[in-house]
């Protein structure tokens, strides 16, 4: 797998972020954008979003395009309510 800087790459670490929804969840990450999915549950969620990345990722490497690089990073933050 190429990545940036046309070096060869077994695995590339994508962050995905969940949201809940009233009745599924949804997925998408911010380093790959377009790219989305959805679920009944978090685990189908990332099951799919999986399935959707690894669709995206060959459909560049198919055309020769440049794999996304990781710019994105997820914190939580703990605050006070009172």
């Amino acid at each position: 797998m190429k990545r940036q800087g046309g070096q060869e790459k077994g695995e590339i670490r994508v962050l995905v972020i969940i949201e809940e929804g009233p009745k599924n969840y949804s997925a998408y990450s911010p380093d790959v954008p377009g790219c989305v999915a959805t679920g009944k549950t978090k685990d189908e969620t990332i099951e799919n979003m999986r399935e959707a990345l690894a669709f995206h990722l060959e459909g560049l490497r198919e055309e020769n395009l440049e794999l996304p690089a990781r710019h994105s990073q997820a914190v939580e933050l703990e605050l006070a309510t009172a």
